[in-house]
């Protein structure tokens, strides 16, 4: 048991796959937003690329087309109309070549089916054999041979079998070119990519000429390459008279406009007539006397001759026995002999002698059967024989008997209404009775939106599974808030979206709520439903809709806080005065402080309107005198904090003076109260200023600020180059550069006299650093000579050198290079 339950859950598992996978691939379960439709928009351009590349782009001959392929798109709109299902993209199908409708594959072969045999139904085997009977289309009647029955899945263009399922081309598509022949065939093959419904005129450019043949060949479209230069077209009329004067058409040219005399056929009669119709007949008799002479001819206006007398030759008499010559002039006598001609019955013959005119309905009497070969009776020929049985046999529709009395066998067709209901659901079969399956209901029905200005038709029976249209008017509905319009949106089903307008109601306060609309606010409902006991499961809490009461004003008022610091904005519902946690700031009495208490509310006395003022409220100061003393006090002010200016200080400063080498006691209101000369006079110790000057003497001036002055007045010795001469002069002047003293010629002889000197010194050096070089090759030669020389020079005296020889290049050289500068 409990694996046929597991393979039950496992069966239904996967027919409720398969069920998601196929309506997944239907073509009608596109959805209605926006990235279907733009998808849907690069599968329509790409399948019309090549075609609008012929046209330049022009789309105008596409439309018909392009309906078929929206509906191929469009929800619900690909419906079977045999079985009154929706055609999914992986379902085979078959296309009609008269209307493009399409059909479920397995549809139209049963459909096939029963039209034939419901053909075949009255024939014997052998007689349906030897004909091809055709079956119709379910929609259009288009008949179809037998042999036309389809039984394999194919494209649209017919190329490809069993195409794949691809969702970015037109289902059942299989996306190659389609290369049908055009109808009406003008030689070309279609464009477009595989495609449901008729392709479009030809877009293809062919040089053509006009109707008339007058005008030079242009080049136009192929599917409207008939065209008229509107020129009159000249050719001759079927008259032979008068040539068409219509501008250039197509087709034959119509009659002649045109009246004039037109005679009869047999020219006794003249008539204004259309050129087009020249023949006619008058109404005369002819009455031309014929060859025998004796009677004239009876034919109505004729052409031609009219022939020999027809009483001339043999005449035969009117039982056709016997055969008389006789003249024209003679009737033909009767022969005497028995009539013998056949009776209407068919079986038995006339008794009468030969006679004139028709023969007598036969009167015996026989034996007849009824027509139904029930029963016989004996009764007169001529008559009828219908028995009253009436038929039991079923009709064709294989329902009802036949009931016809006597009926020999070939019942007619059932003459009942079908009254059956069609796949609809809402129809009945209106044909007769029949077998099979009845036709689709051949009715549509709209579909409407709410407002019904959008409409579209599906057949009858699909309105139930079919979505509404989208409509693209503004909804009517009247606002459910309290606001006399609502926002602009399209038709919908259902109620109207919440409304999103700002609410506008006057609060206490007297602004608007400035908050979305709030009328019909959803609410969770707790606490209505209460349970009936345990076992009962908890539901889930209902929404209703419900006003709610607006929130509190947040429009923003300026407020001023308690100590008139600042202006902020604050709510409206909570706009009352603050503290804004700052010092209080406000002057106290002492007029050089102000309050440290936290922001506060401050009573104003004498209706003083002076904001900065100290109140009651603010505290008092108990500082010391903090303001600023007189330029160069040191000593602060002995009241405590106060109004006003501070006491003059009678205090005495200790300070020193400008040279810093004496210690001075003034008093500092003396001092601070003193302009720059008098304070410069106070500071002086009144001695000799110590400072040195850049000169290196001493200067003069009594004890003062600032630098020294510069013009020394001291008096130094100012000597020549040489050293030789001297002279006194101030030593301001010589640092300005003013005075120089020059060498004589007498110092210029002495520099000349000294100079030689150097050089003969120079020359001597010389000389002595060659001779020494000179002894030292010597002395070198004489250590490479043998044994007895080297004995010979240790019997040599060494002559010692003296102090100037030795020393007197290292003397020399500085003593030249001063002499070389100075010169």
């Amino acid at each position: 048991s409990s694996q046929k339950k597991f393979d039950e859950i496992k069966k239904a598992n996967q027919a409720a796959a398969k069920k998601l996978v196929e309506d997944q691939f239907s073509s009608s379960s596109e959805d209605d937003d926006e990235d279907a439709e733009i998808k849907q928009g690069k599968i329509l351009a790409k399948t019309f690329t090549i075609y609008t590349s012929q046209t330049d782009g022009d789309v105008s001959e596409l439309e018909r087309t392009r309906q078929y392929m929206n509906e191929a798109f469009q929800s619900g709109a690909m419906t079977c109309l045999i079985c009154i299902a929706s055609v999914k993209r992986n379902q085979a199908v078959w296309s009609c070549c008269g209307c493009f409708c399409i059909f479920h594959l397995v549809c139209i072969q049963k459909w096939a089916k029963d039209s034939l045999f419901l053909v075949s139904s009255p024939l014997t085997d052998d007689d349906f054999g030897k004909k091809d009977y055709p079956w119709p289309c379910p929609k259009c009647r288009f008949e179809y041979k037998r042999s036309e029955t389809p039984s394999r899945y194919y494209c649209y263009c017919g190329k490809v079998e069993n195409p794949t399922v691809d969702l970015w081309l037109v289902p059942h598509s299989c996306g190659q070119i389609c290369e049908r022949e055009f109808k009406p065939s003008c030689g070309h093959k279609c464009l477009l990519l595989c495609h449901p419904g008729p392709c479009p005129p030809c877009p293809k450019m062919v040089t053509t000429t006009c109707h008339c043949k007058k005008a030079k060949p242009v080049p136009r479209r192929c599917s409207a390459k008939e065209w008229s230069c509107h020129l009159p077209c000249g050719r001759m009329l079927l008259c032979g008279q008068h040539t068409c004067e219509n501008s250039c058409h197509a087709g034959d040219c119509q009659p002649c406009p045109r009246v004039s005399k037109q005679r009869c056929i047999c020219g006794r009669q003249t008539a204004e007539r259309l050129c087009a119709s020249p023949q006619w007949q008058c109404d005369q008799v002819c009455g031309k006397p014929l060859p025998c002479g004796n009677h004239t001819c009876e034919q109505v206006c004729h052409a031609g001759p009219c022939g020999d007398c027809p009483r001339s030759g043999k005449r035969s008499c009117p039982c056709e026995k016997s055969k008389f010559t006789l003249p024209c002039t003679e009737d033909v006598p009767t022969c005497g002999d028995s009539c013998d001609k056949v009776l209407e019955c068919g079986i038995h013959k006339c008794s009468q002698r030969c006679h004139r005119g028709p023969c007598e309905i036969c009167r015996q009497e026989v034996e007849k059967q009824c027509r139904c070969g029930k029963h016989t009776k004996r009764m007169p020929c001529h008559k009828p024989y219908l028995c009253e049985t009436k038929c039991t046999k079923i009709r064709d529709c294989q329902k009802h008997q036949c009931r016809r009395k006597c009926c020999p066998g070939n019942c007619p067709p059932c003459d009942q209404v079908c009254g059956r209901t069609l796949g609809c659901r809402n129809h009945k079969c209106p044909s007769g009775c029949h077998r099979g399956s009845c036709n689709p209901c051949p009715e549509t029905v709209d579909v409407k939106c709410n407002c019904g200005k959008t409409v579209i038709k599906v057949p009858c029976g699909r309105e139930r599974t079919i979505k509404p249209p989208k409509c693209k008017q503004l909804c009517s509905r009247p606002p459910t808030c309290h606001h006399s319009t609502q926002e602009k949106h399209y038709c919908h089903f259902g109620r109207c979206p919440p409304c999103r307008q700002s609410c506008q109601k006057a609060l206490t306060c007297g602004h608007l709520c400035p908050v979305s609309c709030h009328d019909e606010a959803l609410v969770k409902q707790t606490g209505v439903h209460q349970s009936a006991g345990p076992w009962e499961q908890p539901s889930e809490p209902a929404f209703i809709r419900t006003a709610l009461p607006c929130p509190p004003c947040e429009v923003p008022i300026p407020v001023e806080c308690l100590g008139q610091h600042e202006v902020s904005p604050l709510p409206c519902h909570s706009a009352n005065p603050y503290s804004c946690k700052r010092f209080c700031g406000r002057l106290l009495d002492c007029q050089n402080h102000t309050c440290m208490k936290e922001c506060h509310h401050v009573t104003k006395l004498n209706g003083s309107a002076d904001g900065k003022k100290a109140g009651p409220e603010c505290s008092q100061c108990e500082e010391e005198c903090t303001k600023p003393r007189p330029s160069g006090c040191p000593h602060r002010c002995v009241l405590p904090c106060h109004p006003g200016d501070c006491p003059s200080c009678l205090q005495m400063l200790k300070i020193k003076c400008h040279c810093k080498l004496s210690i001075l006691y003034i008093e500092c209101l003396k001092l601070t109260c003193a302009d720059l000369e008098e304070k410069e006079l106070l500071i002086s110790c009144k001695n000799q200023c110590p400072k040195e000057l850049p000169c290196g003497h001493r200067c003069k001036e009594i004890c003062h600020s600032g630098s020294c002055p510069l013009n020394c007045s001291q008096k130094v010795k100012l000597r020549c180059l040489c050293k030789r001469l001297k002279k006194e002069i101030q030593c301001s002047k010589i640092q300005e550069g003013q005075v120089s003293l020059e060498c004589d010629a007498l110092c210029k002889e002495m520099k000349r006299k000294a100079s030689e000197i150097k050089e003969a010194e120079a020359k001597a050096a010389i000389e002595e650093e060659k001779r020494r070089q000179q002894a030292e090759l010597e002395a070198f030669e004489n250590r490479l000579k043998g044994r007895r020389k080297n004995k010979r020079r240790k019997d040599e005296v060494e002559v010692e050198q003296s102090s100037w020889q030795k020393y007197k290049n290292v003397i020399m050289l500085p003593v030249l290079g001063i002499a070389v500068v100075m010169v």
